[in-house]
């Protein structure tokens, strides 16, 4: 009767140990930064029309990247694509579909160059 009086209380720490390790992957929100303040401008008159799908153009691609466009930009007119940006942390698997494109910034953090992979 001892015994069975002594393992209740560990029994019940053990059930609710048991259900704690199962609470899904850990993740970090993206941290949004406060827009700076800006002249308005007409938007039709600024950025070009997305492109959805993945890059098979690729002289129309090379024309806009030699505009050399801020990150926010390549993101509205290519969505599709997978924009890597120095430093941030990707696999190197192969792919051919022009769904992934590792950009070179210059020192404006602007996109110069870079190749798809």
């Amino acid at each position: 009767m001892r015994r069975s009086l002594l393992l209740l209380p560990l029994c019940s720490v053990l059930a609710l140990l048991a259900g704690c390790g199962n609470k899904g992957p850990l993740y970090m929100a993206k941290a949004t930064p406060t827009p700076a303040a800006a002249p308005v401008q007409s938007a039709a008159a600024t950025a070009p029309a997305a492109v959805h799908g993945f890059v098979t153009d690729m002289k129309a691609f090379d024309a806009f990247i030699a505009t050399h466009p801020t990150p926010d930009q390549f993101r509205a007119t290519y969505p599709d694509v997978l924009l890597v940006l120095p430093g941030t942390v990707a696999t190197r698997e192969f792919r051919s579909n022009n769904s992934r494109y590792f950009a070179e910034l210059d020192a404006n953090s602007r996109i110069t160059g870079g190749k798809f992979m």
